[in-house]
């Protein structure tokens, strides 16, 4: 790797931990002491709380300052035009639902991205104190100051599968009946997990995972680190998402730790 390039990758992971920090501090003191829960949807319930907005707010002020050519797409606020060819694309708090419940399976989504798609990414879940990374280098997790390397594990029969998925009132009909397919074939099913899902794939804990009707800001950062810990990610066409992000996305994930998997999961999903 040239000098230059790899400069310019030190500085933004270096500026990938710094946004985490921003919207961590943001975060943590409403974390099981929320004042209360705005409803941000017209029909049915789609739940934004002071946390989300003043985490987002924290870093996109510090992309302005270091970052202020590149591009911003974000969750809770308008995107921002940018002129380098990059996008930082920023969920402040995944799984609010879980936030607002006080249970620790929320996270701080950021990616950055170019043509390609996102080309690195990070899942951080500050009370815990996990920090998921994927880039060109590789995935890790950094827990406690201590980095460790993340493989997806090998799993090549979908009967001996692990299947996650954040809940069945997230799928139209037609496509939690294509979910189900592939849930009769796993040898078990969890519910709940948001981002928590994709991040234990990427760690081998979680084999498949399929969900439907998710924003772009839900997956980009785990694209990088998925595909880097030895995965894979698609749609429910076959169709690496990547590319596709953060403006081309129809919502539509399968996620597969072992990619010899993913013709099975799919088969499953057309089988409906």
């Amino acid at each position: 790797m040239h000098g230059s390039h790899a400069m310019n990758k030190n500085r933004d992971l270096d500026l990938l931990d710094r946004l985490a920090d921003a919207a961590s501090d943001a975060i943590l003191p409403h974390f099981r002491k929320l004042p209360g829960v705005v409803n941000k949807a017209e029909t049915g319930f789609d739940p934004v709380t002071i946390a989300d907005r003043n985490a987002e707010l924290a870093m996109r002020e510090l992309l302005a300052a270091e970052r202020p050519d590149d591009a911003i797409f974000g969750e809770e606020y308008d995107a921002v035009a940018g002129t380098s060819g990059r996008t930082w694309i920023l969920d402040p708090i995944d799984g609010t639902r879980g936030f607002m419940s006080g249970l620790p399976t929320w996270g701080v989504l950021i990616a950055l991205a170019d043509e390609s798609g996102p080309t690195l990414g990070m899942m951080c879940q500050p009370y815990v104190g996990e920090r998921f990374v994927g880039g060109a280098e590789g995935a890790t997790l950094t827990h406690n100051g201590e980095t460790q390397p993340l493989r997806t594990r090998p799993c090549a029969d979908l009967a001996e599968a692990v299947l996650a998925s954040t809940g069945p009132q997230h799928f139209e009909p037609q496509d939690y009946a294509a979910f189900q397919q592939v849930a009769t074939r796993c040898r078990l099913v969890r519910y709940g997990t948001d981002c928590y899902a994709y991040a234990m794939l990427a760690a081998g804990q979680i084999d498949v995972v399929v969900e439907a009707g998710l924003k772009p800001v839900d997956i980009a950062p785990f694209v990088p680190i998925i595909e880097a810990a030895g995965g894979a990610l698609v749609d429910w066409s076959g169709q690496r998402i990547g590319p596709t992000l953060p403006h081309g996305f129809a919502g539509q994930v399968v996620a597969v730790g072992d990619p010899t998997l993913l013709d099975a999961v799919l088969a499953a999903l057309r089988a409906a």
